[in-house]
């Protein structure tokens, strides 16, 4: 029981490094007056049309993106949960 608890506490705990590491990626891309500065988990930093910050548009982007992932690990929980291994993830995937 113990072994268990000391791997998903490993497990969380490279989860997490893999995030903080994942916030430390970024990718810029422009096409004519739009530039786009994304991080590497997936998040949008900076959106710019015509030379101007696009905030809400950015802000909305994120909330979308934001909440395919919490679809989507709803369903892998699901999908996990059936397999047995429902838990192995704790707080998220």
């Amino acid at each position: 029981m113990f072994d268990k608890l000391k791997d998903l506490n490993k497990l969380r705990k490279a989860q997490s490094e893999i995030k903080k590491q994942l916030e430390q990626i970024y990718v810029q891309k422009e096409s004519g007056d739009t530039q786009i500065l994304v991080r590497g988990d997936k998040k949008i930093e900076k959106l710019i049309v015509d030379g101007e910050e696009m905030k809400e548009l950015r802000d909305l982007l994120n909330d979308a993106l934001k909440e395919v992932d919490k679809k989507v690990e709803k369903q892998m929980r699901g999908q996990l949960s059936e397999m047995g291994l429902g838990d192995i993830f704790g707080g998220g995937l």
